[in-house]
């Protein structure tokens, strides 16, 4: 190589260098600039609204399915064949008690009182005839007894026939509604048929459920449960029996609670959910539904507290969440009453976030 081409390679190298340091100065520069920036721009926050996690009582419960039951129910049945002769059976109608329902044929039968009354009388006067020849010693007292037993026979058979007559007379034994039938005059009935239902009116009804065997213990006459039907407001019944055994199959055992001011509302048979209270209260606190976040790592929330400068952050914070109480969700571990949650716009939150609470003006930064 020649000595001047040495020389323009040492001068491009030169200026290789040159451009490269220049260059690595001019990104330091800029680097520098953007980190000054950085510096001075204000740190990001979240607008957030809060609410006050409040203390309160809460008892344990278990659901349980129940049925509704008139306080009086019967299923109307004949004990005795016969033609029917009149019927008062109107599905859905009204009926008081004493109310003729259903009447069979009874002329045999009441030809047969008549008879009866007849020798009735007639064993009465021969009684009498016998009892005046006793006082003028023309009959003995075999003869008076034996009278006297004529006389019963006679009033006994009135009486059967009686009975007879008033068991073929249905009559509706409460005020009650009365509930489908197919029986028509005329119609031939065998003893035991099913007629149709009577459901009392009364003002109240019962509910039956059944509860797991340990549940049951733990129940008593008197205590409250509560009554859930549809988007009706929860009605408070009151325990009237608990059966006194268990169910060998589900180990489970039915209970009675009576519901006063249901009979308007809830007809019998229907379905109904039922809130069994568990144990004695316990403290816990509510706090709004949308303040529980989930996560992978359980249930939790978001508390607002003031750091060392007094500017409001978020912080994680496990619990431990119950049952849903309308718009409020029950806290059972990791929260105090007077704590302050994170509500609206805490699905936006992370750790140790900045925030500020809707309404309220922004620190100066």
């Amino acid at each position: 190589m020649s000595r001047r081409g040495a020389i323009g390679t040492v001068l491009l190298s030169v200026g290789l260098i040159g451009a490269a340091v220049g260059l690595a100065a001019w990104k330091r520069s800029d680097i520098a600039a953007g980190q000054a920036a950085a510096a001075s721009m204000p740190e990001p926050m979240e607008s957030i609204t809060t609410a006050v996690a409040t203390a309160h009582e809460y008892v344990r419960s278990t659901t349980s399915i129940g049925t509704v039951r008139a306080l009086r129910s019967v299923t109307l049945q004949n004990e005795l064949p016969g033609t029917v002769r009149e019927v008062h059976l109107e599905p859905g109608s009204i009926v008081e008690a004493g109310t003729l329902l259903v009447a069979l044929d009874v002329a045999v039968e009441e030809a047969e009182l008549a008879a009866q009354a007849a020798q009735a009388a007639l064993a009465e006067t021969m009684l009498g005839r016998v009892q005046r020849a006793l006082e003028n010693k023309g009959a003995s007292e075999i003869d008076v007894d034996r009278a006297k037993a004529e006389r019963d026979v006679a009033l006994a058979n009135v009486a059967r026939t009686k009975a007879v007559i008033e068991r073929k007379t249905l009559r509706a034994p409460f005020r009650a509604r009365v509930g489908m039938s197919d029986v028509h005059e005329g119609q031939y009935l065998d003893g035991g048929t099913e007629l149709t239902t009577l459901q009392g009116l009364d003002d109240a009804v019962h509910v039956d459920f059944a509860v797991n065997q340990t549940v049951a213990a733990g129940l008593r006459e008197g205590a409250q449960v509560e009554v859930v039907v549809g988007g009706a407001p929860v009605a408070k019944a009151t325990i009237v029996a608990v059966d006194a055994r268990v169910d060998e199959a589900t180990r489970n055992t039915w209970a009675r609670a009576r519901l006063d001011g249901g009979a308007g509302r809830l007809s019998p048979g229907a379905s109904v959910r039922v809130r069994v209270p568990i144990g004695a209260p316990e403290a816990a606190v509510v706090i709004p539904v949308n303040a529980l976040r989930k996560g992978p790592a359980g249930d939790h929330v978001y508390v607002v507290e003031p750091d060392a400068q007094g500017a409001l952050r978020a912080h994680v914070r496990p619990v431990q969440s119950g049952a849903l109480l309308g718009d409020t969700v029950l806290i059972e571990q990791g929260l105090a009453a007077g704590d302050v949650v994170a509500a609206s716009g805490s699905f936006k939150l992370r750790e140790g976030v900045l925030v500020v609470v809707a309404g309220t003006e922004a620190p100066v930064q």
